[in-house]
């Protein structure tokens, strides 16, 4: 086996409690010929001071480790620096709340091979394991990462940000990540190099493990970011334009998606028997007519296509896996299951919003509008 130098870059901001973990995982994989590439984004934290601790470039203690300092100009900013300024013929990413295994770049190394005359290699991605606390959310967040992971095949669409490694001259062909895009810069370049021709391998052996997400509003916040972000994709990378295998790491966004619409048009359509009670609790006959036959009948038809979507498909392999292996009462789980379910469709419409504003400002990362560009 040939060892090429590989350059792992991860960036922190004001993630001061996660610093050390993530880096005595880098520092000890067994893979013999790694830098690493460690970009601070504006800690606030602490974290500035932490960082400096592990500054060894001439790799005294043990593998380089290259510091470098940078406004809070986000992720991918972080990521094109490390490019720019890697020595490896590969760029590894991960994640500061990411604990890679000691042979994650070994195996992504192996992977790099091609199988045929068909692939041309300029990433391979890993796997990621979400760890799981006691919370709802972050059984739910493992869960729903698992299943994405089962059915991948060899080549894939997404080199995901926490896991992944890169053909350096191939990145740097396609510009590298840009530092005006909002979120799923992993997204962006992956489809971009599948554009340019390459193919993106993926190698479940390599494996890291994440921390676990907990907290309802950390998990929202995530969520509404990934739909802000996913408008851009759509909009700058439309299907029929696309090269390479279709998205196959959306999980149960869209299904959840789907949710907050079906609510409101049974709510809508509950209102007429609504009025109906009301006018009964004023001593006024209850008086079904058409509309308000109707309007139960539909209620009832999109009832059933809710509990479909809630426990059948992707979605609902996430819920009864969460349900059948709590320790709690199941009827409270189910009702926390259902709650959460509710609030994640609101972030995501919120995020698809938000990011269709984006389109309309020519920010974050969209092209304006009224740009020439194609």
């Amino acid at each position: 086996m040939d060892h090429p130098l590989v350059s792992i870059s991860v960036c922190v901001r004001n993630g001061d409690h996660w610093i050390d973990g993530c880096l005595d995982a880098l520092v000890s994989q067994t893979y013999p010929n790694v830098e690493i590439l460690l970009v601070d984004d504006g800690s606030t934290d602490g974290g500035s001071e932490r960082v400096n601790h592990w500054h060894d470039p001439h790799g005294e203690r043990g593998p380089p480790v290259r510091v470098h300092h940078q406004p809070a100009l986000g992720l991918s900013a972080g990521r094109h620096w490390a490019v720019e300024h890697a020595k490896g013929t590969w760029v590894a990413i991960t994640d500061i709340d990411v604990r890679p295994e000691h042979d994650w770049i070994t195996n992504l190394v192996l992977a790099s091979s091609p199988v045929d005359d068909v692939e041309k290699v300029v990433a391979v991605t890993g796997r990621t394991v979400f760890d799981r606390a006691e919370d709802l959310v972050s059984r739910i967040r493992s869960v729903e990462i698992a299943s994405k992971y089962r059915s991948r095949p060899r080549r894939t669409s997404l080199a995901n940000g926490p896991c992944s490694m890169f053909h350096r001259e191939s990145l740097r062909t396609i510009g590298g990540f840009d530092p005006t895009w909002y979120h799923a810069e992993d997204m962006e370049v992956s489809l971009r190099l599948l554009e340019a021709g390459g193919t993106i391998v993926y190698a479940p052996d390599a494996l890291v493990r994440h921390v676990p997400e907990r907290g309802t509003t950390l998990f929202l916040h995530k969520r509404r970011r990934d739909a802000r972000a996913h408008v851009r994709i759509l909009r700058h990378h439309p299907r029929r334009k696309r090269k390479g295998p279709a998205f196959d790491f959306l999980g149960s966004s869209t299904m959840v998606l789907l949710l907050l619409p079906i609510w409101l048009l049974i709510a809508g359509f509950s209102l007429p028997f609504a009025s109906s009670l009301l006018g009964s609790v004023a001593n006024t006959p209850v008086i079904l007519d058409e509309w308000s036959i109707q309007g139960l009948f539909l209620s009832a038809v999109l009832l059933v296509v809710q509990e479909a979507i809630l426990w059948r498909g992707s979605l609902g392999v996430v819920n009864r896996v969460v349900i059948n292996s709590s320790t709690k009462g199941k009827l409270s789980i189910m009702i926390g299951v259902r709650w959460l379910t509710f609030r994640w469709s609101i972030a995501l419409w919120q995020g698809t919003l938000l990011g269709c504003l984006d389109a309309l400002l020519g920010r974050h990362g969209h092209r304006n509008l009224f740009s020439s560009r194609p």
